[in-house]
């Protein structure tokens, strides 16, 4: 086999950015892969997943660069030599995973304060240009830095919370405008108005994601509105909006109704916690890929679906709260199921909340939907379960495409013996199922295991509903 030239390995590798185990593995073959490998995984180091307790070859190479006199403070000393410029190749700070390291050094609160602001400075003078930042739980202002404004300008992920001090964020604001995804935990405070200068100022921003993290006790005030406000003057860029809430007893989430109608250009929904009043406005995503709500009416989804022009490829709406409210559920779930399959040809993801009035529109939708991948399923039981669950068999085998892998049972469908049998029996031929459910009878181990054996099913799981929604 005739060696492969740098530049095809360098693309080959590329591929791998993501798979840090195969690049790892890599670096051991001969010097000339590890000299492609290394800028590859010197990109954002921290970001691997390493045991920081086991191993510290990290912590060696990054302690290597650092002065004589500030070396005199560590509790283990570094090499005298590297193999290579390592830090050159960094395009990444990680304030939570270089605390791990600092604290290796020395166990002295005043020593790990002096290597932080050493280990910044270092890694802004180092890098060329800076794409990643984490700032969860720094202790310095980095812009401070001489070569700051130089290696900042390029930055287009930044990881925060809202505990931080506003003048954090003033100072990114003033050298950080072109920043693609900002990542935020909420921390329960008031307003940071320091976050909402920083959004307020990017010009291409495309990814949102807020995270409450606090309990009823911390809850001091509003952090939303401002914030959310000023994501609005984003609305032309933004494209993935994740909001992971946590209930909040009085709050009306106004900010929502004002702010979700702007961001006409989503092609990701997430919102958890909330229940989204499509009564009040309308929502329409022309290119929605994603959506994923957990309190959202049936035709406030329906009316969402049809206005999504074909592209959506995952709906996971969380029904099992709120479907008793559904003043017309049977025609409101015919309607939605009917909306799916008329306008979601890529749809792979799905879960659906439906009973056996709707059956027939259900087999249209499996036939329609032929890229199926995975489909959580919650049945409204009026009539005799293991009749209505028989039924469903019957359905899936007969209109089922053939790219479905997954199918979750939320609540307790039951099946006669006989009818899962055939129902395995006539899923031979297609990909191995991986099955999820909340009901088990003793006597069906004995057939799933017969069918596990001949790869009929790849996987059967009995599970709590929540684990299965989630």
């Amino acid at each position: 086999m005739p060696e492969l030239n740098k530049d095809i390995l360098f693309l080959i590798f590329e591929e791998l950015h993501e798979d840090s185990k195969s690049l790892f593995s890599c670096l051991t073959v001969n010097r000339l892969w590890c000299e492609n490998v290394i800028p590859i995984l010197w990109r954002n180091p921290w970001n691997y997943i390493i045991n920081y307790d086991d191993k510290i070859s990290l912590y060696y190479i990054v302690m290597f660069y650092l002065p004589n006199d500030i070396k005199e403070l560590l509790a283990r000393q570094p090499p005298e030599s590297i193999s290579f410029d390592y830090l050159s190749f960094c395009k990444s700070i990680d304030v939570d995973i270089l605390n791990i390291i600092i604290s290796r050094g020395s166990s002295s609160s005043y020593n790990q304060f002096i290597l932080q602001r050493e280990i910044y400075g270092l890694i802004i003078r180092k890098c060329p240009e800076l794409k990643y930042l984490n700032i969860r739980s720094i202790e310095h202002q980095v812009f401070y830095f001489p070569e700051a404004k130089s290696r900042l300008e390029s930055l287009c992920e930044l990881k925060c919370d809202t505990s931080i001090d506003s003048s954090y964020f003033y100072g990114l604001a003033s050298i950080c405008q072109n920043i693609h995804r900002i990542i935020i935990t909420n921390e329960g405070v008031s307003v940071n108005h320091g976050i909402v200068k920083l959004i307020e100022v990017q010009k291409n921003l495309k990814y949102f994601e807020w995270e409450d993290n606090f309990g009823y006790e911390e809850y001091i005030g509003d952090p939303y509105d401002e914030i959310f406000l000023a994501l609005t003057k984003n609305a032309s860029s933004l494209n993935h909006l994740i909001l992971l809430f946590q209930f909040i007893e009085g709050c009306e989430y106004q900010f929502l109704q004002e702010t979700l109608p702007k961001l006409y250009k989503l092609k990701t929904l997430i919102i958890t916690n909330v229940f989204i009043f499509i009564n009040e406005y309308k929502l329409i995503y022309h290119e929605l890929e994603v959506f994923n709500v957990d309190y959202i009416s049936l035709s406030a989804a329906s009316s969402i679906i049809e206005n999504s022009r074909g592209n959506l490829r995952e709906i996971s709406l969380r029904y099992y709260n709120n479907y008793d409210y559904e003043v017309n559920f049977n025609e409101d779930s015919l309607v939605y199921i009917r909306k799916i399959y008329e306008n979601c040809p890529l749809i792979e993801y799905l879960s659906l909340t439906f009973s056996s009035e709707n059956f027939i529109e259900f087999d249209k939708l499996l036939k329609a939907c032929q890229n199926l991948k995975s489909l959580l399923l919650l049945f409204i039981h009026n009539s005799d379960r293991e009749e209505t669950g028989n039924e469903l068999l019957k359905i899936l085998i007969r209109s089922a495409p053939t790219s479905l892998r997954e199918i979750r049972f939320f609540n307790d469908f039951q099946f006669s013996l006989k009818n899962l049998e055939e129902f395995f029996e006539k899923w031979k031929g297609r990909p191995a199922l991986s099955i999820q459910t909340a009901y088990l009878r003793d006597d069906y181990m004995e057939l799933i295991d017969k069918y596990k054996s001949i790869g009929v099913v790849e996987d059967f799981k009995c599970v709590p509903m929540l684990d299965i929604y989630f």
